[in-house]
């Protein structure tokens, strides 16, 4: 064991290993993956990926936050798209809208599996949008508490744990909201609209995954 590997936890130790295989099964599927052991690392990998000038948008995510990422493109040297100063219903639309058009696009995810898959639901749709089609690149960030063995335990993860915390944190009436279970409604305002499984990417390289060994988002 090497000097550096010895000063680690196990978990660190467990993410380090469990990261590498993840990183070759996310290459098996033409998406690039990185690893950064904290957030504030997890933030200088994202900026590395963001040329000067780009447009950037995002869709909600708790992770991007967490790690400084949108703060850091607001202050810096690009053409921000930020859905968030909307004065208007019709605005924030529109800014959604630009944003899948964006040469960047930054996001989080519910789950990722063990074997390179990402696993998101969504209520209108933006993120997955996105995720599928449209921004030049998409960064997605990921804190290792999302990270499943399989797809089964991904939409599990989904549907039990991030949608109905998710769901807590917008005002409406959906089941989960009372039980904190999610209840397979057809709500109006039910944030699980569309269940989107990437299993790929094309062209390759489009979407690059930043893996944190910390937890992040929900």
């Amino acid at each position: 064991m090497s000097q550096d590997l010895a000063k680690k936890t196990p978990i660190e130790m467990r993410n380090d290993l469990v990261a590498e295989r993840v990183i070759k099964a996310l290459a098996s599927r033409h998406m690039e993956g990185y690893y950064a052991a904290t957030k504030e690392d997890a933030l200088k990998v994202a900026i590395s990926l963001i040329p000067e000038g780009s447009s950037v948008g995002w869709g909600g995510s708790a992770s991007v936050l967490e790690i400084g990422l949108k703060d850091r493109v607001c202050q810096g040297n690009y053409q921000v798209i930020d859905r968030d100063k909307a004065a208007s219903k019709e605005e924030f639309v529109e800014l959604e809208r630009q944003c899948l058009l964006a040469d960047v696009f930054l996001m989080g995810t519910n789950a990722v599996t063990e074997d390179g898959q990402l696993v998101n639901m969504d209520g209108v749709g933006n993120r997955v949008a996105a995720l599928c089609f449209g921004p030049h690149s998409v960064i997605v960030v990921a804190g290792m508490n999302k990270l499943v063995h399989s797809l089964e335990d991904g939409i599990s993860r989904v549907r039990h744990i991030a949608a109905p915390v998710n769901a807590l944190r917008f005002p409406g009436e959906t089941p989960c909201r009372q039980t904190g279970v999610c209840g397979d409604c057809r709500k109006e305002d039910c944030i699980c609209s569309q269940l989107v499984v990437t299993r790929g990417c094309k062209p390759f390289g489009r979407i690059k995954v930043i893996l944190v060994g910390e937890n992040l988002g929900y």
